[in-house]
């Protein structure tokens, strides 16, 4: 039996805020500009399943943009959106004509008490401008920074005049007042001048250094020391520590679209189970999300490449390689499914239901939801098409002729609270071998991430189809509180005798989200990986009971950048078989986002 050493990491926080003023002559449309631009945020916000996960009501912690790792927002984004959002607004001001009389402004009448000096102010002068719709909005609290805004420009006007020997515009009483004021806000005019001469900097520093104008740069790294026990799978096995890394360049071309492309890199490998004979058991259980998608190497390669954009109503999805059904679909999971990052569920298992593991690749899926956007009840439908082997243009390959899953599922959101999901896979599997739960593995694959070999097993020499039926659904009761589960069922029919078999699974976690700490999540999980029963051949003899799940987590979280999740997962009857010892997985994972 091996041991674990396990260490703490103590890391700190380094967090910096930027805050960013307005000049004068924008803070008059700020105000009306910004309503706009948070428009434009919330949209780019669902864009992303970010755009897969649009129709997940049930809020988690951070936004579930399925596959793709959430963006971090950085002081240097923040500063960009700053600045991007005041030359929107300029642009926007600029493209209005200029009010010249009081009567121009919707909202201002001659009865005003302050109609006299807002004529004064606006037709003698012009130096207040009104917002771009053409409203004053006298009832507006004003600050004073915005008064000392609107002074300066006053006093601008005034110099302006003087200079263009328009002086007999100005009386001496006008001079007197406008001098008070001057003197009266002369701090906060100082202040402003040197924000905006702040923001003048540093956005000349961000233009002249950001990486680009339509690109930013999603990471996520995860490192990872685990270990197994149990009898004779503990003495093949010794502890290990493993890494993860995902690049993620998440491009937009109008605001609302995104574009994933996505390098990957890694070491991990999932342990080597044991029976009491001595034999390896042939079996996924007990797969860590971290050992999906590794290159064993740390060697990089572009592991995820897909488009999403909205058409109309529908949210529309693309993939060119690395697609997989829970990119675009929601699973009904929260807390626990994170895409196989490093923010969920430590198994593969319970991070979401094994329906959605059958194939993938490239492909193409679409959400079609009905009804309003602001009703209660919001139905949608989901359906998407990957094939495993699209890339390959030989004989029983390709988008249509090779392997492939489509998928179909109605779901269901009532309030913020409830939503459930019905899902319908058709696979096909061709002749030569192969995994059903195989996340687009192929054909002739040997990968699979989750389930035992009985229920992932294909004929090598026949080709076979499988239907799948699944219900998933999650119900927050309240915001400390999530339950959430699935289950499914698989009918694998094969093209020659004896390849025949079905194939079960489900489970039930509980979260409680915020847990000792804003952002922590302490989660618990259990239920049966995919298993199959009395299948005869190569399998007669080797186990025919229920192979249960255990896991529970907890997810740390020290910063909005890091967090550590120690976990533990205790496999029962591994490979079907009681026999077999059960196996406990210890995990410590520290995830960085960035």
């Amino acid at each position: 039996m091996s041991h674990l050493l396990w260490k703490t990491l103590v890391l700190s926080p380094v967090v910096l805020g930027v805050t960013v003023l307005v000049s004068a002559k924008a803070m008059a449309a700020a105000e009306v500009a910004s309503s706009s631009e948070d428009t434009k945020l919330k949209a780019a916000q669902t864009e992303a399943p970010i755009a897969a996960n649009a129709s997940i009501l049930i809020q988690t912690e951070q936004p579930k943009f399925n596959q793709q790792l959430v963006a971090q927002k950085t002081d240097e984004n923040k500063v960009l959106e700053e600045v991007n959002r005041y030359s929107n607004e300029g642009k926007n001001q600029n493209s209005l004509s200029q009010v010249t009389s009081v009567s121009q402004f919707s909202d201002v009448q001659p009865t005003d008490w302050a109609f006299q000096a807002l004529q004064s102010l606006v037709e003698r002068y012009g130096c207040i401008a009104g917002y771009p719709n053409s409203t004053y909005r006298g009832n507006r609290a004003l600050t004073r920074y915005e008064f000392a805004a609107g002074l300066n420009a006053c006093l601008d006007r005034v110099n302006e005049l003087i200079a263009t020997a328009t002086a007999d515009l100005v009386t001496k009483q006008d001079l007197a007042t406008l001098q008070r004021l001057q003197e009266e806000f002369s701090a906060e005019l100082a202040t402003l001048r040197g924000r905006v001469d702040s923001v003048e900097a540093r956005t000349a520093e961000l233009e002249a250094n950001q990486f680009s104008t339509t690109t930013k740069l999603v990471g996520e790294a995860i490192f990872a020391v685990t270990d197994i026990f149990g009898n004779n799978t503990g003495d093949v096995n010794n502890t290990v520590f493993q890494d993860r890394v995902r690049l993620d360049l998440q491009t937009s071309f109008t605001g609302k679209d995104v574009l994933h492309t996505r390098l990957a890199a890694g070491n991990a490998l999932a342990f080597t189970q044991v029976g009491n004979n001595g034999v390896g058991i042939d079996t996924a259980e007990g797969t860590q999300t971290f050992q999906i998608g590794s290159t064993s190497n740390n060697s990089v390669i572009i592991d995820w490449l897909a488009y999403y954009v909205p058409i109309g109503p529908a949210q529309v999805y693309f993939a060119g390689t690395g697609g997989i059904h829970s990119d675009y679909v929601p699973t009904n999971n929260p807390y626990f499914e994170d895409f196989d990052g490093g923010n969920g569920a430590l198994s593969t298992f319970a991070s979401e239901s094994p329906i959605y593991r059958i194939g993938g690749g490239a492909g193409a899926a679409l959400t079609l939801p009905f009804g309003s956007s602001g009703s209660f009840f919001k139905p949608s439908l989901t359906i998407g098409y990957l094939a495993s082997n699209a890339n390959n243009p030989g004989a029983n390959q390709g988008l249509l002729e090779g392997n492939y899953a489509a998928l179909g599922q109605l779901n269901f959101s009532v309030g913020d609270r409830l939503s459930i999901g019905a899902t319908y896979v058709h696979g096909y599997h061709g002749a030569g071998g192969g995994n059903l739960f195989d996340l687009g593995g192929g054909l002739g694959s040997t990968n699979r991430v989750v389930g035992t070999g009985q229920a992932n097993t294909l004929s090598a020499l026949n080709g076979s189809s499988s239907n799948s039926y699944g219900i998933s659904a999650a119900f927050k009761p309240s915001d400390k509180l999530s339950v959430s589960g699935f289950i499914s069922y698989h009918d694998i029919t094969g093209f020659g005798a004896g390849d025949d078999y079905e194939a079960w699974s489900y489970g039930l976690g509980v979260a409680l989200p915020d847990f000792g700490k804003k952002g922590n999540v302490l989660g618990i999980f259990a239920g049966a990986e995919p298993y199959a029963r009395n299948r005869g051949g190569v399998f007669a003899g080797t186990g025919n009971d229920i192979p249960y799940h255990f896991e529970g987590f907890y997810k740390y979280r020290l910063s909005d950048n890091i967090s550590i999740t120690p976990g533990v997962i205790w496999l029962t009857s591994p490979g079907q078989n009681s026999n077999n010892d059960d196996a406990i997985i210890g995990t410590l994972r520290t995830t960085f986002t960035f």
